[in-house]
């Protein structure tokens, strides 16, 4: 059950939880590369990081509202996951690869809501 009880089911609530640890790794890892060095290397990561921050926001809004079309958008959020940990598995740097891991976390997650 949610904080005040709208989440309709554990499971549910399971996967807001990972969506929002993976909003926060990825938040953390943009932050990272942004200010690090080698930026021009890493521009397709930031961009896939954006998206993946975008998506994991609007999955756990749409689950704490109880839509209808939240597996929609867990389904679409596992998709982008998955993409942001290839592109973040890619770059050396030990923020990069725990960011992808929990991409890749959070992309099993979502799709046990489908």
């Amino acid at each position: 059950m949610g904080i005040i009880g709208n989440v309709k089911n554990d499971k549910m609530q399971d996967c807001i939880n990972k969506c929002m640890q993976c909003l926060q790794a990825c938040e953390e890892c943009l932050t990272l590369c942004i200010t690090g060095p080698n930026k021009d290397e890493k521009v397709q990561c930031m961009t896939i990081l954006r998206d993946c921050i975008d998506i994991c926001n609007i999955a756990i809004k749409f689950m704490a509202r109880g839509s209808e079309h939240a597996k929609h958008i867990c389904e679409e959020c596992a998709e982008i996951c998955e993409a942001c940990a290839a592109e973040c598995e890619k770059l050396s740097t030990d923020h990069c690869k725990k960011c992808a891991e929990i991409c890749r976390e959070c992309a099993e997650e979502c799709r046990k809501m489908l």
